[in-house]
């Protein structure tokens, strides 16, 4: 991307020194523990930062370790995962906490492959891990971080190729900082509609707000409707499964939805291990 190392260096000077005072304060951020930072990394799939700020530190006092997490029931892990939606997140930080303690003696693993072997663990998660916990080398690539390579480079970069960008532009030894201020950069400078004149390097970025937006993607297909929908209807019985058993006749009222589309529901539910059938009655 850059022809000349100096031009890299005026790149790295010129967001570092942006990011010194604008630095936005999250709880995550001042730990360093591999855990409680999967936890909110996990938290932060698909959900805004202000829904997640409660829930992490309500989730960190419950189940503080891997072996916390890991020895509860996943009705539990589910009941205080209640608001932040998509549970298949919380069974799959439920079951990558048996994996750590079970293969790992509780330890979260500190190498690429490890992480990425562990239930709901991707390549950008996996990253995170690795520079936010263990400040390594490691270049985290979120859709905030996307936004801003794409606009800079002015290509429609794939995945692939954005990850290369990022690799190539991470200055040694400054991982978490670089990492975060690029993410803060994205969220609240280089947002979906741009504030180039806060930027600070818009000097370099081949976009500028003229022209078709590079971080635009194409997609196949409107996305789906909330309301009526199959995950609104399965939101409401688990909802309803935090304060207790659901009787299987009943499921339909809950969801709001047909009794055939509600037990076909609620068969997908149980055999996710999201909710469990006991005689006529439903449980978390």
């Amino acid at each position: 991307m850059f022809e000349h190392s100096s031009d890299r260096d005026d790149l790295h000077a010129r967001i570092f020194a942006w990011v010194t005072p604008s630095l936005r304060q999250l709880p995550w951020r001042d730990e360093r523990d591999p855990w409680k930072i999967l936890v909110s990394e996990i938290m932060l799939q698909q959900t805004s930062v202000h829904r997640v700020l409660g829930k992490w530190e309500a989730f960190i006092a419950e189940f503080p370790t891997t072996h916390a997490c890991a020895e509860a029931e996943l009705g539990d892990v589910l009941r205080l995962w209640q608001g932040l939606g998509y549970p298949r997140r919380a069974r799959n930080l439920h079951s990558a906490a048996r994996v750590i303690v079970s293969e790992h003696a509780g330890r979260v693993p500190r190498m690429l492959d490890e992480l990425m072997a562990l239930p709901g663990v991707g390549p950008y998660t996996a990253r995170a891990v690795m520079a936010f916990a263990f400040e390594d080398e490691a270049a985290v690539v979120d859709t905030n971080i996307a936004r801003v390579l794409r606009r800079l480079t002015g290509e429609s970069l794939s995945a692939r190729s954005t990850q290369a960008i990022a690799d190539e532009v991470l200055p040694e030894g400054e991982s978490w900082l670089w990492n975060q201020a690029m993410m803060d950069l994205g969220a609240t400078v280089c947002k979906p509609r741009p504030m180039c004149a806060q930027c600070p390097i818009q000097h370099v970025c081949e976009w500028r707000g003229v022209g078709s937006d590079p971080a635009e993607r194409p997609t196949s297909a409107r996305q789906a409707r909330f309301d009526g929908s199959d995950r609104q209807a399965r939101g409401r019985l688990m909802k309803a499964l935090v304060s207790g058993s659901v009787l299987i006749v009943d499921a339909s009222e809950v969801m709001g939805r047909s009794s055939d589309v509600s037990m076909r529901l609620v068969d997908a539910l149980v055999d996710e291990g999201l909710i469990r059938r006991s005689g006529d009655e439903l449980h978390l």
